[in-house]
């Protein structure tokens, strides 16, 4: 599970992706028309949405033990780079726009609703999630599709203890996630143009077994705090062995189902963004290599920091959830 980060110099130049592919996203939304203002929000520009005025997020200190077998011992990225470099497009495409817009997002009270194929459908509060569930830190790599990473201290509980609270028929198959619907507080869903044109609410899905799975967590906090807005307060996903686009933030409902959930970037450009997204240097984005990934650490967010990508972003326990699936075409 774990390993020493150490930079390499050892590609090709075919396998390294060029910085431009940080932005590809939003140059697929700017061939959709719907780049533009949400380009711009940032800085001073996103006085217009949210006054400077208004109180700032606190994070608060919380309680928690270290799960060491769960974690990586790579170098972690820095909390400032953490909590400043985002993809949340309810705040702006920019990823700067979400640390810059989000700040004043309102996360108490908060309910989290788990329903569908359940024996005990539930709703939690922000306050009886933290009384339920023991937390835990675990240091988890995050591989973004974009071809960047980071080292992220998470903290959180598995997503199965919330799950199996609700018992779950054993006609479950499928768990959909849907994220916070707030055109008011999130300004990328009342404007398509600041949002990039996405569908919101935010959905997204995990097979069964892939949630049920001990290092899928439901994270709320970072850092030994609690989440900041831009990182999906007050509670989100984290699934380490697929794309980033996969762990849903701000989470207000998990849903057992028996059919394969629709997902947001599956629904926008389903050429482009699979239903499974695990992370697979052998299956290169359309328009871009997989094969290897710029590292954001202690240096500048643009330094040449280059690893090689690890199929299942090295979490190799996760293979038998795929046996005997062609994963060139489940992507």
């Amino acid at each position: 599970m774990t390993k020493q980060f150490k930079p390499s110099q050892t590609f090709k130049s075919s396998d390294i992706t060029d910085e431009s592919v940080f932005a590809a996203r939003r140059s697929l939304l700017k061939s959709m028309g719907f780049l533009g203002a949400g380009a711009l929000l940032s800085n001073s520009a996103s006085a217009g949405w949210f006054s400077k005025d208004k109180p700032a997020f606190t994070a608060k200190t919380l309680e928690f033990t270290r799960n060491d077998t769960l974690s990586t011992d790579e170098s972690m990225t820095p909390y400032a780079k953490v909590t400043s470099y985002n993809n949340f497009y309810e705040f702006g495409t920019g990823k700067d726009d979400p640390v810059e817009n989000a700040q004043s997002f309102k996360v108490d009270p908060w309910s989290l609703k788990i329903d569908g194929m359940v024996r005990k459908p539930i709703t939690l509060s922000y306050d009886d999630i933290l009384q339920r569930f023991a937390l835990e830190e675990r240091v988890y790599r995050l591989r973004c599709v974009e071809a960047w990473s980071m080292v992220i201290p998470w903290l959180g509980f598995e997503l199965n203890k919330l799950i199996s609270f609700a018992e779950p028929l054993g006609s479950a198959k499928y768990v959909a996630f849907k994220t916070l619907f707030d055109p008011k507080q999130m300004p990328g869903q009342r404007n398509p143009f600041i949002g990039g044109g996405i569908e919101y609410p935010y959905v997204e899905g995990l097979r069964l077994d892939e949630a049920m799975h001990p290092l899928t967590l439901m994270s709320v906090g970072v850092y030994g705090k609690t989440l900041p807005p831009q990182n999906g307060a007050p509670i989100r996903l984290v699934v380490p062995w697929k794309y980033g686009f996969k762990s849903i933030k701000s989470v207000v409902s998990i849903t057992l189902t028996d059919r394969e959930p629709p997902t947001t970037w599956n629904r926008l450009a389903a050429h482009e963004y699979g239903f499974y997204a695990n992370v697979n240097p052998d299956v290169a984005h359309p328009r871009w290599s997989q094969a290897s990934e710029r590292r954001i650490t202690e240096g500048g967010l643009f330094s040449q920091n280059r690893i090689a990508t690890e199929k299942f972003n090295g979490y190799h326990e996760v293979a038998p959830l795929y046996t005997n699936m062609d994963l060139t075409r489940y992507y």
